[in-house]
């Protein structure tokens, strides 16, 4: 009896010790790490032999509103699956995947490692068609209200829409940048200024960003041109550029990627639907404003979902006096244009800024002035060699300058107007209202130089065949290669392709040197194409290195 007694006690301690094996055990603690919207999230694991018991998530960078949801609630979801292969968090996927991998991380170091290892390459975007556009839209802004000194604050503001098309409408892929320049009397730390044009007074300066006055700009050409040669899309001004919950950039990313794979139609609906009518913005839950409210509350339960997916990682505007985003996007497919490409590996979009002093002076001996964006959208193969290119440019000028179609600004409102010469005849009737509404006006019509048309003659054409010569030009060529070209066959004076019979002493001397193939090359060049690659009008081949430099890889493969 005592034997069958210890039997039965020696088996009933070995299942119990098996038991144990699989649902206790060795306790451990593991830490991990993962990458979360605000910034890295780290979490606790605590393991009794196979079973996860308790996981502890933190990420102070994250919103609380939002993140915090997520860091509250998905580790109880893991603890109960066991594993950290379970659903994300509505409307906090970006912090939930975070905490997701930072799980298998704490579990799996070896295959989940920390620093992320990424072998992840962008998907391939394949079409039979394929179409590039480009579109700008001209915004001004009255505010952030007014400074110390109860002066008001005021920008204008460019919206550039680079995109390709396949043959349905649909994008393929979108990359949008700013430009927004203001008073100096915008606190923003690292805001493009502008103060007007040299003899309009300067404009109150806020130096230190202390919402304090501190002096007043110069009224030169030297800080003019200063303040110009500054000036920085939103892309530019990089990852210091708050908005919101995030960067523009990392906003404008978000935005992107929902459109991808929309009609510009479609990406208007999205807008329509689910954006707010007063300010531009996603809708939120809890929306203090009735409308807002009212719109939101309309909506479907997976609307709702999307929504706040989007608002996880975008809650900026994407129309209002900071910019047209839709409109450019819009302007974009409506001036496409058909690719002729096999594939590309990259795309980049440029941007360089140039002061102008001149043409002149007017009839009153008051100064011309003038500055100058060029866009440059460029196409690149896997060696940098250019496939496929776009450049546009726009021009703006005082309203003393007697050219035909020009855009124009006056300097801001309460600087007193500019002359103005109104119907071209190089004499000046008066000067422009100093008022709000020339304010708006102006910078609402401001419009490219291709979109000028075939009125704007420049030289021996307009300005767009001239630029369309210098694209096939540079088709197949690296950035590199672009600027040697320029480098050896462009005057050193004015930035345009020498010629037979320069009167300038250095412009013959560089041009005699040549070969006589390479004056064979530049007779045929000039013979549709003469205006600068960089002058006062602008840099052009800036503009090109400029998108080579911004370029991402999109892997595109014409069927």
């Amino acid at each position: 009896m005592k034997k069958t007694i210890s039997v039965l006690l020696s088996t009933c301690l070995v299942l119990s010790l098996a038991a144990c094996s699989k649902s206790g055990g060795d306790v451990k603690t593991l830490t991990g790490t993962g990458k979360g919207y605000g910034g890295d999230i780290t979490v606790t694991v605590t393991k009794e032999g196979d079973k996860i018991t308790k996981v502890e998530a933190k990420g102070d960078k994250e919103t609380p509103a939002v993140g915090g949801k997520a860091i509250t609630d998905l580790p109880a979801k893991i603890v109960a699956a066991n594993s950290a292969d379970v659903d994300v968090i509505a409307g906090a996927t970006v912090t939930s995947r975070g905490i997701i991998y930072a799980v298998k991380n704490a579990l799996d170091p070896k295959a989940n490692p920390w620093p992320m290892e990424s072998n992840e390459t962008p998907g391939e975007v394949g079409a039979s068609d394929v179409f590039l556009g480009f579109g700008m839209t001209s915004t001004g802004r009255k505010g952030p209200g007014s400074d110390d000194k109860e002066v008001q604050v005021w920008s204008f503001n460019q919206v550039l829409a680079s995109a390709l098309f396949d043959g349905d409408g649909k994008i393929l892929y979108l990359k949008v940048d700013q430009v927004e320049v203001a008073t100096p009397n915008y606190d923003g730390d690292g805001m493009p200024h502008l103060s007007g044009f040299p003899g309009q007074g300067g404009y109150n300066f806020d130096s230190d960003h202390d919402e304090k006055i501190d002096s007043m700009t110069e009224d030169t050409e030297d800080n003019y041109k200063a303040e110009i040669n500054l000036w920085q899309t939103k892309r530019q001004r990089g990852d210091n550029y708050k908005v919101g919950i995030g960067t523009w950039s990392s906003q404008m990313n978000a935005f992107e990627k929902l459109f991808v794979g929309k009609t510009v139609k479609e990406v208007e609906d999205w807008f329509k639907k689910y954006t707010s009518d007063r300010n531009g913005r996603p809708l939120k839950d809890g929306a203090e404003d009735a409308a807002d409210k009212a719109k939101y509350d309309a909506l479907t339960a997976d609307d709702k979902a999307m929504l706040a997916d989007v608002t996880t990682s975008a809650t900026m505007s994407l129309k209002d006096g900071h910019g047209d985003i839709i409109g450019a996007i819009k302007e974009a497919y409506e001036k496409k244009m058909a690719l002729k490409v096999t594939e590309a590996e990259s795309m980049g979009l440029g941007v360089s800024f140039t002061p102008r002093i001149g043409p002149g002076k007017d009839s009153t001996e008051t100064q011309v002035y003038s500055f100058n964006q060029v866009y440059a959208t460029t196409l690149f193969d896997k060696d940098g060699k250019i496939v496929a290119i776009h450049v546009d440019q726009l021009e703006v000028a005082t309203p003393n300058y007697d050219g035909e179609g020009m855009p124009h600004f006056s300097g801001f409102p309460g600087q007193g107007g500019y002359n103005y010469d109104e119907n071209h005849d190089e004499k000046i009737e008066g000067k422009t209202a100093d008022t709000e509404e020339n304010f708006f006006a102006e910078v609402e019509s401001w419009v490219t130089k291709r979109d000028r048309g075939e009125g704007y003659k420049v030289g021996i054409g307009t300005w767009t065949s001239q630029m369309d010569a210098f694209e096939k030009l540079f088709i197949g060529k690296t950035v590199t290669e672009v600027e040697d070209w320029f480098k050896k066959y462009t005057s050193d004076r004015n930035g345009r392709p020498l010629k037979d019979g320069a009167e300038d002493a250095a412009d013959k001397a560089k041009y005699d040197a040549l070969t006589a193939e390479e004056k064979a090359m530049l007779a045929d060049v000039t013979a549709s194409a003469t205006m600068s690659l960089n002058d006062g009008h602008g840099d052009i081949v800036k503009a090109i290195k400029a998108s080579f430099e911004s370029k991402v890889t999109i892997n595109l493969k014409v069927k």
